[in-house]
């Protein structure tokens, strides 16, 4: 088994701590908000808004759940379009309203269901990257856990993208890559190694901004909370102009 693989693993490991946990620890209040008012309310998406600091943020986030009936609510963690018209319609309101936003990603991807793609699945995870990129107020996306595909990168085009130590970040999981090019899903550690999706090489290739160190305690989250605050107030100071073409220049450099 590769040390790529075990990051892999540890992604995915029920000791990670939960999005809820994190949303949580990191506001001094949160309240949740429900709808995407067009279909329904998708419970793999996690979203509201609350203070961090005393300043109003909105935070949307995806999801796995902490049990088996949970995990089937939630899809185990991938959102359907209705999910992601609802982190949309939050990023936008806290546009609006001049609030800065959090993205907490995990998820293996968006569901791949016939329902979701007759919903408009791909169209929606174009609009979350799309109408994401033109966000005129901080944006700060953090990979947690597993980071796959679409259905991650349509909450990770912020200003600044970072993610946890144990995490990983890809274009679809290391089975789904050995099943395409070996035929054999057995080598997923092979295909991990190949497909450089550890935060160590996702930073050293430039596609994450900053690695951060597991929360399994009081100090931890304190660290990643102040981490957040810090972030945001230095993008707080940008004109909105720069901000927004700072952003777009960290995203045309991977055309």
């Amino acid at each position: 088994m590769t040390k790529a693989y075990d990051r892999v693993l540890a992604a995915r490991s029920a000791d990670k701590v939960s999005i809820q946990k994190l949303v949580a620890g990191i506001t001094e209040d949160f309240m949740e908000l429900h709808g995407d008012r067009a279909y329904g309310d998708d419970p793999a998406v996690y979203a509201g808004i609350g203070t961090m600091g005393g300043e109003p943020v909105t935070i949307t986030s995806i999801q796995k759940g902490d049990t088996t009936d949970e995990n089937i609510d939630r899809h185990f963690g991938s959102a359907e379009p209705d999910g992601y018209r609802k982190a949309l319609r939050l990023m936008k309101q806290a546009e609006k309203f001049n609030r800065p936003i959090i993205n907490l990603i995990n998820t293996p991807g968006a569901y791949p269901g016939v329902d979701a793609e007759y919903k408009g699945q791909g169209y929606m995870i174009a609009q979350s990257i799309m109408q994401g990129l033109k966000l005129s107020v901080p944006y700060v996306s953090v990979i947690v856990g597993e980071g796959g595909s679409g259905g991650a990168l349509a909450l990770a085009v912020g200003d600044t993208v970072w993610a946890f130590e144990d995490s990983v970040y890809s274009i679809l999981s290391p089975e789904g890559y050995a099943t395409i090019l070996w035929k054999d899903s057995s080598k997923a550690a092979d295909a991990a190694e190949q497909m450089q999706l550890t935060p160590k090489d996702l930073l050293s290739n430039e596609i994450i901004d900053k690695i951060i160190p597991e929360v399994n305690d009081d100090e931890s989250m304190q660290n990643f909370k102040n981490a957040l605050i810090d972030k945001i107030n230095e993008l707080k100071k940008l004109p909105k102009e720069e901000l927004l073409a700072n952003r777009h220049a960290r995203y045309r450099k991977f055309n």
